[in-house]
């Protein structure tokens, strides 16, 4: 089991379609899946002008000290995916306000990462836009 973690703490898993593997996706050339599991390290350049019509992605972290899940997070944000963007994987609750910034909408954790850091652990991160030096700069 999972526990899905956002900005208003650990809630319901609602992922609401069928979740296409990078691998289907890429061996048929007319699938147009609504949402897609990736790697922390596919590059982004595969993606180009593929993500018309995709409205969720999950990017699978595999370790908490693995980053290219969330540089592959801010570039699909760049390439315009404006859909809703999973972070999978053993992340720790310090990483969640990174996670926000880096364009992810929340993350999915395993129950016994939840456990071991409560929703509380993970509410106190949960304003991710204070406290950047990029808002004490421009404020």
């Amino acid at each position: 089991m999972t526990t899905i973690v956002t900005d208003q703490g650990f809630s319901a898993n609602d992922w609401p379609v069928a979740t296409t593997p990078l691998e289907a996706f890429d061996a048929d050339p007319d699938l147009a899946p609504a949402a897609l599991d990736l790697p922390g390290d596919t590059a982004p350049e595969a993606l180009e002008g593929r993500l018309a019509g995709m409205t969720h992605i999950r990017i699978s972290i595999p370790g908490f000290a693995d980053g290219r899940g969330f540089t592959l997070a801010r570039q699909l944000r760049r390439m315009g995916f404006q859909g809703r963007l999973r972070a999978r994987g053993p992340l720790i609750a310090d990483q969640y306000t990174m996670a926000r910034r880096a364009g992810f909408d929340e993350v999915e954790i395993a129950r016994e990462i939840a456990q071991r850091q409560p929703e509380a652990d993970w509410l106190a991160r949960a304003d991710w836009r204070a406290g950047s030096y990029q808002s004490r700069l421009q404020g």
